[in-house]
């Protein structure tokens, strides 16, 4: 099994931890930690070069090439695949996706 380098981009660590912040405010630090390890580790198997990933079905990401696949039913994560890299480009929550 092949893997390929899974790059995040500032922007979608800043979203994973916006959204440990504010299950943090609310008084669910555990939660909040187990939530930020699961991400991390559901992008790190995206790195099996034995998969590929279905084209975005909003239109505007689908023309521009992005690949989107769902995190837990409440997010999206959008990156851009190729045969040696994944770049993550964004990490947001599922409902503000438009198509």
């Amino acid at each position: 099994m092949g893997k390929r380098k899974v790059s995040i981009r500032e922007s979608v660590a800043d979203s994973i931890a916006e959204i440990a912040w504010y299950m943090e405010a609310k008084g669910m630090l555990i939660t909040a930690e187990r939530f930020s390890e699961s991400v991390y580790d559901f992008l790190e198997q995206l790195s099996d070069d034995r998969k590929s990933y279905r084209i975005c079905k909003e239109p505007e990401r689908a023309s521009m090439g992005f690949h989107c696949v769902t995190f837990k039913r409440r997010y999206t994560v959008v990156f851009i695949e190729t045969t040696l890299e994944i770049t993550i480009c964004e990490f947001i929550p599922s409902k503000l996706m438009r198509w």
